[in-house]
């Protein structure tokens, strides 16, 4: 995707969507992680786009696992630091995908004019890649922000262990050409400031 020059794109044709940016990541359970900035970028992308004026939607899920540290009324739903904020719609969702959550995200997009998305949040491989992929059978253009993303160790049946930057690397390389453009925060937020200047 690339972005229109401003003031002649109307800014509700793109929307940030922040998929799963929650405290209960932090939890061992999960096992070792990569990208230790991404909270900080998913951060700093949020303020350039709020900064920018467009459309932001926030993605939390709520985990009917038990014992989940995501689950409803823990510690570990919660957002990150940095996220709460000014938003235009907040998905809830028990699944991988925000499109399949409430409220119903493409229905929103579709109403709101929206023909492209812009993707970050955790974790790659999973939640943020389901919700790449689908938005890209939807019909959206879709950006990949990777470094703004995280995603921890995984295992294969045989119990080889596969290092979390692997994974993302493999995540990305699936993703990109095919259902998104996988992008960096750095540049996403200078095309933000180039083509949505600050209005003082």
């Amino acid at each position: 995707m690339t972005i229109a020059p401003h003031p002649d794109t109307d800014p509700n044709d793109r929307a940030l969507v922040v998929v799963d940016p929650q405290r209960g990541f932090l939890d061992p359970s999960w096992g070792p992680r990569d990208n230790p900035v991404a909270e900080r970028n998913i951060a700093r992308l949020l303020e350039a786009w709020r900064d920018a004026g467009l459309l932001v939607v926030l993605v939390r899920h709520d985990s009917v696992v038990d014992g989940s540290p995501l689950a409803p009324g823990t510690p570990g739903n919660a957002f990150h630091d940095g996220v709460d904020g000014p938003h235009d719609l907040l998905v809830t969702k028990t699944v991988n995908s925000a499109f399949y959550g409430s409220p119903n995200l493409h229905d929103w997009l579709q109403a709101e004019g929206v023909s492209a998305v812009t993707i970050c949040g955790i974790t790659t491989d999973h939640c943020c890649s389901t919700t790449a992929r689908m938005a890209a059978n939807l019909g959206y253009a879709v950006d990949f922000v990777l470094d703004a993303t995280h995603c921890h160790d995984r295992q294969l049946p045989d119990g080889t262990v596969i290092p979390a930057a692997e994974v993302a690397r493999a995540a990305a390389a699936s993703l990109h050409g095919e259902f998104a453009t996988v992008r960096s925060t750095d540049e996403v937020i200078a095309e933000l400031a180039e083509h949505y200047p600050p209005s003082d």
